[in-house]
């Protein structure tokens, strides 16, 4: 990583390399930065063999100034993803079996390869 990439830049290649680590996974991608005026879901994936869909935030990370996984998703954050998820399910034809809020942090920087830590279930 380069000083020269800008925050938004660093934060489109966390979500490009989270989605392909959710594919990687068998998740199929069904949604990229799904807005609305309340905010913005980062990633919104269906896990097809158990009729789930799962919305995903991602944090990127090139230091450990502002904290871990931890200090990124608090419960007043978890709060918004789970009004946004409830309106974007609001928005669909179809139901699910099951509805999940997941985490994936991607760290940039510190080793050659990204390092992806994936927190399933935090609302």
């Amino acid at each position: 990583m380069t000083r020269t990439e800008s925050r938004a830049e660093i934060g489109a290649l966390g979500e490009r390399l989270a989605a392909d680590y959710l594919r990687g996974l068998g998740l199929r991608v069904i949604a990229r930065n799904w807005r609305c005026r309340y905010g913005e879901l980062d990633i919104v994936a269906a896990d097809d063999p158990s009729r789930g869909v799962v919305f995903v935030e991602v944090k990127t990370r090139t230091s450990d100034q502002f904290g871990g996984v931890a200090e990124a998703v608090t419960p007043e954050k978890v709060r918004r993803l789970r009004r946004l998820a409830g309106l974007w399910l609001a928005q669909q034809d179809g139901s699910w079996a099951s509805v999940r809020v997941d985490v994936v942090t991607v760290r940039m920087g510190r080793r050659r390869d990204p390092e992806i830590v994936h927190i399933r279930g935090v609302g």
